[in-house]
């Protein structure tokens, strides 16, 4: 059934937890305002790392149940933030979390043994036409998914961009599937961010204040993951700062994956409104429309 609600944002995300690193305070904004945000989430983490170790024996080279349980936190932080609509594509079991390795040039890169089910290795046109379905129910104005690099190489982020960017071209083309709905194009199409520039001023702060350990390694001055981009590749910086408690709460329910004691709640003490308050996109369909020229839009829905 197509939402009723005038505005309706569409965020695609590998696994749970990556929706509220990445725009959860976005998210809760938005729903505060009457929007009709969508959730897609492409697989249910099974390859995670398990922070609390009365979980360990969930991990996929164990009992391999840690699907059902990341499902459960996700929908806790999905309550935090006031989303009611999350699926995860194709149904839950549909996709597997692929896994990953570290590069020795710091990046994420697909491991050496792949799953049948991992979203990585998943047909993309069966794994767009799942989304076309979505999105031609839904009929989002904006969609929020990452860039071709999936942020920093993680498989499943690259392969969330080209289902993504697939499924969007195919949703609007009118001959394509008719029995999956209605056509429907997407107007404005975002990667999500992290502005560089913020995150160096809150590194500076901390390393003032004789924190070396809250991303520990990571220099000021120095250069910073791809994910954290340049402020002229940016289009877009949502003010969410009095939702950063709901960001917080919601990464927290992801407990199996997040810690208390990392770097998000390390600079939320001291540097939460500045650093997590505002999130970052970069535009890659449509026309930015920034309330004053020159300026980064405030709201995804400019000029719509």
């Amino acid at each position: 059934m197509t939402p009723t609600a005038d505005r309706r944002l569409l965020l695609v995300h590998a696994h749970p937890d990556d929706e509220s690193i990445g725009q959860g305070a976005t998210m809760a904004k938005y729903v505060a305002e009457g929007v009709h945000v969508t959730l897609v989430t492409c697989t249910a983490g099974e390859e995670g790392e398990i922070l609390v170790p009365e979980e360990a024996h969930r991990a996929s080279d164990k009992d391999d149940t840690l699907a059902e349980v990341r499902r459960e936190e996700l929908a806790a932080a999905m309550a935090e933030l006031g989303v009611t609509d999350h699926r995860f594509l194709g149904g839950f079991g549909t996709y597997r979390d692929s896994g990953m390795e570290w590069h020795d040039q710091g990046h994420a890169v697909i491991g050496e043994n792949i799953h049948e089910k991992a979203f990585w290795i998943a047909d993309l046109t069966e794994a767009a036409n799942h989304l076309v379905t979505v999105i031609r129910e839904v009929r989002p104005q904006v969609m929020v998914t990452y860039d071709q690099f999936g942020g920093y190489g993680h498989p499943d982020h690259i392969q969330a961009h080209r289902v993504a960017t697939y499924a969007a071209a195919l949703a609007a083309v009118p001959s394509y599937q008719p029995e999956l709905g209605e056509p429907h194009e997407i107007a404005k199409i975002y990667w999500g961010a992290m502005n560089a520039n913020k995150i160096r001023e809150g590194l500076r702060r901390l390393r003032e204040a004789g924190d070396t350990t809250t991303f520990e390694g990571m220099d000021p001055d120095g250069p910073l993951p791809p994910f954290m981009a340049e402020e002229h590749t940016l289009a877009a910086g949502v003010d969410a700062g009095q939702y950063v408690e709901a960001k917080m709460a919601a990464l927290r329910a992801h407990k199996t994956q997040i810690s208390v004691d990392g770097p998000f709640f390390a600079l939320s003490n001291n540097e939460g409104q500045q650093v997590w308050g505002t999130e970052y996109f970069r535009i890659a369909k449509g026309v930015p429309a920034p309330a004053v020229p020159g300026a980064l839009e405030t709201d995804l829905f400019a000029g719509l």
